[in-house]
């Protein structure tokens, strides 16, 4: 058997994603996360007059924290089988990498375990967002002023 025939026998019994139920089940997923952040935007401004950008700062924490601690309670986990890109792309997803690879380290010890891998996953995430941002801001005082 050469390499083609035993690629087309891997395509052949490969089995198909279903591409459309999955971009309409991380679409749903996605904009509930949204509608959960509005939600408690909402009632950050109106139960605690919060200001909107104060209440939008309250609300990632405690998006970021409810999805560490899911992370953490192995649900999380479950869960983005299930909805794929509908958790993995908003902030729930830096969350869960955040904690996820800094748990897969815990038996080693709070420093050379959680401590060090703790921005395992996420680090370069960081690291490439830092220096878009910092080329952005020089194209934007070069070219806008």
């Amino acid at each position: 058997m050469n390499k083609e025939e035993y690629k087309k026998m891997v395509e052949k019994h490969t089995p198909k994603e279903p591409r459309l139920r999955n971009i309409g089940v991380a679409f749903l997923v996605g904009g509930f996360i949204g509608f959960i952040g509005e939600f408690l935007i909402f009632m950050l401004t109106e139960s605690f007059g919060m200001s909107q950008s104060v209440a939008g700062i309250y609300t990632c924490l405690i998006i970021i924290g409810g999805a560490s601690l899911l992370t953490a309670f192995g649900f999380f986990d479950n869960w983005v089988t299930k909805c794929k890109c509908g958790l993995i792309i908003p902030t729930t997803g830096f969350a869960h990498s955040v904690t996820s690879s800094a748990l897969d380290y815990k038996k080693d010890g709070l420093i050379t375990g959680l401590g060090s891998n703790f921005f395992k996953l996420a680090g370069s995430v960081i690291l490439y967002g830092v220096i878009s941002a910092f080329i952005l801001v020089i194209v934007r005082v070069v070219i806008g002023g």
